[in-house]
Parts: C-alpha cells; sequence; structure tokens
C-alpha cells in the first residue's frame, strides 16, 4: 500500500426517509452497475461492484490508487 489508501464499500438497504446533502457530501445519485464502471476509477469501481453482487463474499483486493494488481 504504497499511497496508504484503505477503501470500504457498505452494502445498505433503503428502508425510509430522503437523500440529504451533508457535510460529508457534496452530491448523490442512484446509479447502474454500467454507470460505476464510468465513474470511478479501477481500484474503487470493483468494491461498489462486489457490494452490488447479494451473494458476494467480502474480499481483499490490491491496487496502486488506481488500478487493480
Amino acid at each position: 500500500m504504497p499511497r496508504g489508501i484503505v477503501a470500504l464499500v457498505f452494502r445498505c438497504k433503503v428502508i425510509g426517509g430522503h437523500l440529504t446533502e451533508t457535510d460529508e457530501t457534496r452530491s448523490f445519485r442512484w446509479v447502474t452497475a454500467d454507470e460505476v464502471r464510468i465513474l470511478a476509477s479501477e481500484a474503487f469501481a470493483v468494491r461498489v461492484l462486489d457490494a452490488m453482487q447479494h451473494d458476494h463474499t467480502p474480499t481483499i483486493r490490491h491496487h496502486d490508487g488506481t488500478h487493480l494488481l
């Protein structure tokens, strides 16, 4: 981990309410798996795509901050 980056993705379920901006968010939106591939670098997109699969077991993946190694 030359850049010291750890990325965690949590799979959640909406139970009510609505999305709102906070001090920690500038914007938000729901996206498809194809949109994740376009919007995020490979190293981070793969974690979101893993979380989108309901039968996926958590996986440790090594990356250089952008690309999987």
